[in-house]
């Protein structure tokens, strides 16, 4: 069963930086897109980051509205890894952060999340 290892959440002060980190536990060769998410308390989950791994528009990254010019995503060439570096963070990207696989099949995996907290 494939399983996403999240690695690199913390406590920290506003406009630090932090990356995550999301490796797959074994090799599979069927992802469409990797991504990020987050759950703040009281909010839905949403969308992040996402970068689409294969096809004619593989390499194609989308970022949520908020967070674009602040977050990078991107991946390790050759391996199901993929990173989202966070710079000038704000109390409002204090969440929940779940990395996220869909494969070409349909299936999707979560991993089990890290927390980001982010103080004023």
């Amino acid at each position: 069963q494939v399983q996403l290892v999240e690695s690199g959440g913390g406590l920290l002060q506003a406009v630090g930086s932090l990356r995550l980190s999301c490796a797959v536990s074994t090799p599979i060769f069927s992802i469409n897109t990797m991504g990020w998410y987050r759950q703040a308390p009281g909010k839905q989950r949403e969308l992040v980051a996402s970068i689409l791994f294969s096809g004619t528009r593989g390499g194609i990254l989308n970022y949520a509205d908020s967070v674009k010019g602040r977050f990078t995503i991107s991946r390790e060439n050759g391996k199901s890894t993929v990173y989202l570096q966070m710079n000038s963070l704000e109390p409002d990207d204090t969440a929940v952060y779940y990395c996220n696989l869909k494969s070409f099949s349909g299936a999707t995996v979560w991993g089990q999340g890290t927390q980001v907290t982010v103080s004023s």
